[in-house]
């Protein structure tokens, strides 16, 4: 086509015929992701894959032009790919609905692609991305926008700095939880309880919900000493009902626990409720029995405002789905833990449900589904503009990592505010941060034949094996071995060894790090990616491989000292140039979510799921993540404004979903 031709006058010919055999993968097809897939298709790229979870919303037309009204409701990713195919019939182009954290989409598979692209706006699954790349070594061109900001960037394991790499501290409003779980006052108190602590005990991992005592001081703790008891005794008892699930009942006995047993528990101190509005106890038979006729929880309007008998016909609804794919996973040897995600719609349904029973419960104003989307996922307003910058920028970074042209590459940032040069700054990409907890990692690939005859045991025993070869992890003496935030082994914790992979959710897809328990040791720690053995094709007859490997020894970075005190990078002056961008209401986190102020009504969270691992950017350290094109305000301050987010407060547009 045309275009080709174009781009091999700019680019070079080889770029143009790289693009055509390359293999690439585009993680989310909204915002962003519907800009670059037509990029892509345009430019010569030929073998797409895209994958979204997501389902097409009404309030998304106005800035994702690939889908039309008919479309509502229907799979972003198949919708979109079908529309490039429209521009394009001789492209080979598919789609998955699916979440890209699922277990099928292992190491095995992200190596299968040449490039992957990030267009979502999902800070937990923007991390997974980071992480299954640099396992399977494959490059990322990372993205995300915010309003009028912008940032593009090429992550290459070993050479550049990955999506971790840059030091921050969390700077988010918190509450404690004694507010969340005992007096709310506001919608946010009841979505944060029910996505952060309901769920969380559930449906989560043992630990994933909050400490009673988050958010407090000291002294704030000794003076609520009795109702933190109370609170712990509370989440002893569901902890007992998350093991009951997938009963035939389990819906009902979580209703009676959290909005009627609880409750009761609540009025019995009555010095709680003279200065505040008490509770009321919800009865199960008689919510049910006021049901609207006709109503189907399966079918519910997101836009609307349920009454207090539809929340729970779609409260047991979304429970009893969520159940099923607990014991399911459960079933097929996996943890049986889920992770909340704004675009999983029985996520969100329980967690829009159970918030509205606690807002009837609490005197507190319902909301929607939809609203309730927009607290929970952390959404501020998106620009098609600023999508379709960024999506330009990351197929030119494309043809250049294709063709190995890696130091022509940058980070570039779309900034907006009166008074600047220009619109788009770059600067050079980074070198990795010697300090990092992502990327300064050896990342090996774990062949297990069955998962569950295979013992961690097992596992560690290969490893003592390695010693003293040309293939020694060097982890030293005492090792330590996680999975998540799970610690499974260490050498005063062995209770594990015997235990299947599969029972310890240990399956293809999962990662498990080793790292010395040494505490004056330098051994760099490895992840194995668990993975399952290759299929043996062809008609030779070839020995049957191992039970147990490990792969990956031939490509692994070099790794040099850590220095005693690592510097860190001052940043360079395209990245002062993007300061001072200008001024907001709300402030920003780096993966574009609003840090609130007290007086803000929007999402906050007690988990660490929704936030960067390390937080802000220092000042020293502005830049290549997506807030650092607006340094703060002050020198004393740290946080990021939005400019002009005054006037861009529209809840009916996310952030680059």
């Amino acid at each position: 086509m045309r275009t080709t031709g174009q781009l091999a006058r700019v680019f070079g010919e080889p770029a143009v015929a790289q693009a055509a055999a390359a293999r690439v993968l585009v993680v989310g097809a909204g915002g962003i992701g519907c800009e670059l897939l037509k990029n892509l298709s345009m430019s010569g790229f030929r073998r797409i894959h895209a994958v979204d979870l997501d389902t097409i919303d009404l309030s998304n037309l106005n800035r994702q032009f690939l889908f039309r009204h008919r479309h509502i409701k229907r799979a972003k990713a198949e919708v979109a790919v079908q529309a490039i195919r429209d521009f394009n019939p001789g492209i080979d182009a598919t789609a998955r609905q699916a979440n890209i954290k699922e277990a099928a989409y292992d190491v095995d598979w992200f190596g299968g692609f040449d490039l992957v692209f990030n267009a979502l706006d999902n800070l937990e699954a923007r991390r997974h991305v980071n992480a299954m790349c640099l396992a399977a070594r494959v490059p990322l061109v990372e993205s995300g926008t915010a309003g009028y900001l912008g940032q593009v960037t090429v992550i290459s394991g070993g050479a550049t700095e990955c999506f971790e790499c840059q030091p921050k501290a969390a700077e988010r409003k918190t509450y404690p939880v004694c507010t969340i779980r005992s007096t709310p006052t506001a919608p946010i108190h009841c979505v944060v309880w029910a996505k952060d602590y309901l769920f969380a005990q559930l449906f989560g991992e043992q630990g994933d919900a909050a400490d009673e005592d988050q958010g407090m001081g000291a002294e704030e703790k000794a003076e609520n000493m009795e109702e933190l008891l109370q609170l712990r005794t509370e989440a002893r008892a569901l902890a007992r009902l998350a093991d009951a699930v997938g009963g035939a009942d389990f819906a009902q006995r979580v209703f009676a626990k959290v909005f009627s047993d609880d409750i009761a528990r609540l009025l019995s101190m009555p010095d709680m409720w003279r200065q505040r509005r008490a509770p009321v106890q919800l009865d199960y038979a008689a919510l049910r029995a006021g049901a609207s006729a006709g109503f189907d929880p399966a079918r519910a309007d997101d836009q609307a405002v349920l009454a207090a008998a539809d929340s729970l016909a779609l409260f047991a609804h979304a429970a009893g789905r969520l159940a099923q794919r607990v014991v399911g996973q459960r079933r097929r040897g996996a943890a049986g833990a889920l992770a909340f995600d704004k675009d999983d719609d029985d996520a969100l349904a329980f967690v829009a449900a159970t918030a509205n029973l606690r807002s009837h419960a609490f005197g507190i104003a319902p909301q929607s589904v939809f609203a309730v989307k927009a607290m929970a996922g952390n959404i501020i307003p998106a620009i098609a503009s600023t999508n379709a910058i960024v999506a330009g920028m990351m197929a030119t970074q494309a043809l250049l990592v294709l063709t190995r042209r890696l130091a022509e590459c940058h980070t570039a940032y779309v900034v907006y505010g009166d008074g600047r040069p220009r619109t788009i700054i770059r600067e050079p990409l980074a070198a990795p941060n010697p300090r990092c907890p992502v990327c300064r990692r050896r990342y090996l690939t774990l062949r297990v034949a069955d998962c569950r005859r295979t013992t961690l045991g097992d596992v560690l025993g290969l490893v003592r094996a390695l010693e003293g070869t040309a293939t020694d992890l060097a982890l030293g003496e005492d090792i330590a071995a996680v999975e998540g935030s799970r610690i499974l082994y260490d050498p005063d914790f062995d209770d594990n060894l015997a235990r299947p992979l599969a029972d310890l959710g240990l399956v293809p897809g999962k990662m498990l790090t080793l790292a010395s328990e040494d505490d004056d040791s330098t051994a760099v720690p490895v992840i194995l990616s668990i993975a399952a053995q290759r299929p043996q094709g062809g008609a030779e007859q070839l020995p049957p491989p191992p039970p147990l490997a490990i792969e990956g020894f031939e490509s692994l970075p070099e790794f040099g000292p850590l220095p005693d005190d690592a510097p860190d990078d001052a940043g360079s002056t395209a990245a002062a140039e993007a300061a001072d961008a200008g001024s907001g209401a709300n402030d920003l986190d780096d993966d574009g979510a609003i840090v609130l102020d007290a007086d803000d009504d929007a999402v906050v969270a007690l988990d660490d799921s929704d936030v960067d691992s390390v937080g802000h950017i220092s000042d020293e350290l502005h830049k290549r993540k997506l807030a650092d094109a607006t340094p703060p305000r002050d020198a004393s301050s740290k946080r990021r404004a939005l400019p002009g987010s005054e006037e861009n407060d529209d809840d009916d547009v996310t952030m680059d979903d």
